[in-house]
């Protein structure tokens, strides 16, 4: 039984691992202000026909706090990873000089920081909820143990630990979404 239970613990420390991490990957996405190579890391382009990431056909780096250049492993694909910058709909315009792409990042608008903070919590509400989840799932697992024979303290001690877990994994979360909220309400 000792064993099912570690397996129990070790399966959700890991799924509220997983829902920190995609909440950091999320955030990464989000524009604060400044360039960040991360705002193009959903954007695919067709090179020789295969459906390619951006940052497998080219160099991309950021010079400045407002700038990002993508330098292209070839010429040619200059106009067609301009057009893919442009078909992603990220709200920024790729500038083609005939060697590099150059992104300038806009300043943010009061407005427009607000809203991305209330995006900021949203994710973070998101990655809670996944936590919960896994603690759900662990007590679940725990109720059966106990079903098939699991003493009782043994499975109190198995949900009082994975609680405390819990409270880790939300304060862990907590401290992501306020660090990316300055970052974002940051002039």
């Amino acid at each position: 039984m000792n064993e099912e239970i570690d397996l129990i613990m070790e399966e959700t420390r890991d799924r509220m691992n997983s829902a920190t991490e995609h909440l950091e990957h999320e955030l990464s996405r989000l524009r604060a202000g400044r360039s960040n190579p991360a705002l193009l890391d959903g954007i695919s382009v067709d090179y020789y026909g295969v459906n390619s990431p951006l940052s497998q056909v080219s160099n991309i780096n950021t010079p400045d706090a407002k700038t990002i250049l993508v330098q292209p492993w070839e010429k040619k694909m200059l106009s067609v990873i301009e057009k893919a910058i442009m078909a992603a709909n990220i709200g920024i315009t790729p500038v083609n000089n005939g060697e590099v792409i150059r992104i300038s990042i806009p300043p943010l608008t009061e407005e427009r920081r607000l809203a991305l903070v209330k995006q900021v919590r949203n994710e973070g509400e998101t990655a809670r909820i996944s936590i919960r989840n896994a603690r759900k799932w662990a007590n679940d697992e725990f109720k059966r143990l106990l079903k098939e024979g699991l003493p009782e303290d043994a499975e109190k001690n198995s949900a009082d630990e994975v609680q405390e877990m819990t409270a880790s994994y939300n304060g862990k979360i907590d401290r992501i979404v306020s660090i990316k909220e300055k970052d974002v309400m940051t002039v």
